[in-house]
């Protein structure tokens, strides 16, 4: 069995694509980033439907290429093909939506790094892991790009791997339109239809529009182009016919398009199409190469670019497979997905953020330095200018960093009031980053004033910032209470998904009134109910093993995707922690801890009085995190070992 399912090889471009919609490029007020490029699209949109997938390209040395690099990999596809190129900038494109039919787009590739691509970048044991090699069209358009090509398909099919192209017509590309023309999808060339034509018979699967097998047939006869295209190789062709479908022909080609093998078709509201193409490719390749029939492969693929046209971006909007698997559910019991914009099916855009979500989080040791208001008591009580709890926090972060070593599973809560540098030094660490947003012991809930009354804030913190916000709820408030915390709630919930940022909820209840095993997953419950679903949850740190039974189950039934919960400190002593980690490490959606006076509290009061130094007071926290990282981890470790055990002996019982 080989490692990979496939390796694409050509373009890698970093897409800015208009926010605003319905206007001109021109009149583009603002851009997101997503990866780029027809071949990076394809490896990304396979790897989230569980292939195994590989990029062949280049990229420049510099901040573009390395979000390249980074982003693939952190949707799990392989970048040992992706050659950082010293000497080339990574290719642009700039996108817009004017309306459904009008998509304005301009390429920024001269001279560019996947360009430079060539023979000595193909390695042959590389080709020999995969069982399927993609090209796309573009990179057949240059002799440099196109011996890299034709270097990496001789040698998938020397290795018995299988071939597909993607036509990916695109006529400035091509050198046949101007800059201003990158929306133009068809130009009839002799030059580019010889091009194509020469290399056709080195594919086991061929993938295009009407339009794409013209210029691959030399005819704009669809039928006809087919056939000439049919007579130089004996390729799978799959014909993409847009709101109708695609149709696939194996062997001779028919007299229509409706007499090739078809999958079933959904309809839904055009918004974009610009990347629709390599999700529809996307899903094709996971059906073809997990050895699906054609029309089961075509089922695949035009969900695939359902998803793709209803939404923004290219890669960003291509379905996972547990999201293409609720899909399939959904339609089939008529059920769950009923709005055509899929984008504005709210139990479907859950799924997308929810099985999307990059970054392994499975274990959280948390160092929590959001304190605002405690840690100007402190600095009061000795005396010490507020000003210098900036200066502390970044040696909180420096303990942590200590402690982390390199290492994954660590984080901070760091506040952009008194911590703003702490983050700016965190930023690109590889730690968890958290940052609160509620005004300290605010009841009820109100934010802090950099949020902004429409929570506008947001759209300037880095996408790895979490936001975290904690709620005194208790399910006894009274009911203007409880809709004025709510209402908060649901506009922050909202704000963080419009900027594409985690939320963690944390609430403390017991600091309202008394509790029970019922209360947290009463609150929990109701949050749901209301429409927040955070990908974090912060608990305090209940003592009864039945009160976290019921608060994971309530999470487990309204959100199976969560990322988890992290237990709170509440100023604790180490022992009590000890014991209730004891308790919450036996649930396995209880992810680690968010600790914070416990660790620096002693260390903060000694350095705001001036009687230890900076070191001192980094080595005293960095002590007191690490042994509390240890007492989580032997809690867990004995939490897992005892389930091990207890399968065990139910496995021989029951043998």
């Amino acid at each position: 069995m080989k490692p990979l399912d496939l390796i694409t090889i050509g373009r890698s471009s970093v897409d800015l694509y208009g926010a605003q919609v319905g206007g001109r490029l021109e009149d583009m007020g603002s851009f997101n980033k997503y990866i780029g490029g027809s071949p990076t699209n394809i490896a990304a949109g396979t790897a989230r439907l569980g292939l195994k997938s590989a990029l062949i390209s280049r990229v420049g040395d510099e901040h573009m290429g390395r979000f390249i690099r980074e982003e693939l990999a952190r949707e799990g596809v392989d970048v040992r093909g992706l050659v950082t190129d010293p000497e080339r900038l990574t290719a642009l494109v700039l996108l817009g939506i004017r309306d459904q039919e009008q998509f304005p787009l301009i390429f920024y590739r001269e001279n560019c790094a996947d360009m430079a691509l060539d023979e000595s970048d193909i390695d042959p044991d590389f080709i020999a892991e995969a069982r399927c090699v993609c090209a796309t069209g573009t990179h057949l358009s240059h002799p440099r790009t196109e011996a890299a090509v034709l270097k990496a398909l001789r040698l998938a099919r020397e290795t018995g791997g299988k071939t597909a192209l993607d036509i990916d017509y695109r006529p400035n590309l091509w050198g046949l339109a101007g800059h201003g023309a990158g929306e133009s999808r068809f130009i009839a060339s002799e030059r580019v239809t010889a091009k194509l034509q020469g290399t056709l018979g080195l594919f086991d699967l061929i993938v295009g529009t009407e339009e794409e097998f013209h210029i691959a047939g030399g005819s704009t006869d669809t039928i006809e182009a087919l056939r000439a295209v049919r007579r130089l190789t004996p390729a799978v062709l799959v014909c993409k016919r847009g709101p109708m479908g695609a149709a696939a022909f194996a062997g001779a080609i028919p007299d229509t398009l409706d007499e090739g093998e078809a999958g079933e078709g959904f309809p839904i509201e055009v918004f974009n199409v610009l990347g629709a193409g390599d999700g529809f490719m996307s899903g094709l390749l996971k059906g073809w190469l997990t050895g699906e029939d054609w029309p089961t492969a075509l089922k695949y693929a035009n969900a695939c670019g359902a998803f793709a046209v209803s939404r923004h971006g290219c890669a960003p909007a291509y379905p996972s497979w547990e999201e293409l698997q609720y899909f399939f559910r959904a339609i089939t019991r008529d059920k769950g997905v009923r709005n055509r914009a899929l984008r504005k099916d709210a139990a479907l855009e859950q799924v997308h953020w929810a099985t999307n979500r990059k970054g392994d989080w499975s274990q959280m040791r948390v160092f929590a330095f959001d304190h605002r208001m405690q840690l100007e008591e402190i600095a009061g009580e000795a005396g010490a200018d507020p000003a210098r709890i900036g200066a502390f926090k970044a040696l909180c972060l420096e303990a942590v960093r200590r402690v982390a070593g390199g290492k994954p599973g660590y984080g901070i809560l760091c506040d952009g009031r008194h911590g703003r540098d702490a983050l700016y030094k965190a930023a690109g660490t590889g730690l968890w980053i958290g940052r609160p947003v509620e005004w300290p012991g605010s009841r009820p809930l109100t934010l802090e004033p950099e949020i902004g009354p429409d929570y506008g804030g947001l759209v300037e913190w880095p996408l790895e910032h979490v936001v975290k916000v904690l709620c005194f709820y208790h399910p006894g408030d009274d009911a203007a209470t409880k809709a004025q915390q709510e209402d908060v709630v649901k506009r922050l919930f909202t704000a963080a998904r419009r900027n594409r940022l985690e939320m963690l909820l944390e609430i403390i209840p017991s600091k309202v009134a008394a509790c029970d095993d019922e209360t947290a997953a009463a609150v929990i419950d109701r949050f749901y109910e209301i429409g927040v679903y955070p990908d974090w949850w912060k608990l305090e740190p209940m003592k009864s093993r039945e009160a976290w039974r019921k608060a994971c189950e309530a999470i487990h039934r309204n959100d199976p995707h969560t990322r988890g919960i992290v237990v709170l400190g509440l100023d604790a002593p180490a022992e009590e922690l000890e014991d209730s980690f004891a308790v919450a490490a036996g649930f396995d959606l209880v992810k680690g801890f968010a600790v914070g006076r416990t660790i620096f509290a002693d260390a903060a009061r000694k350095w705001f009085s001036g009687n230890i130094g900076d070191q001192e007071a980094v080595s005293d926290m960095a002590e007191r995190y690490a042994a509390l990282c240890a007492v989580w981890d032997r809690a867990r470790a004995r939490a897992t070992a005892s389930a091990r055990k207890s399968e065990s002996i139910f496995g021989k019982h029951d043998a």
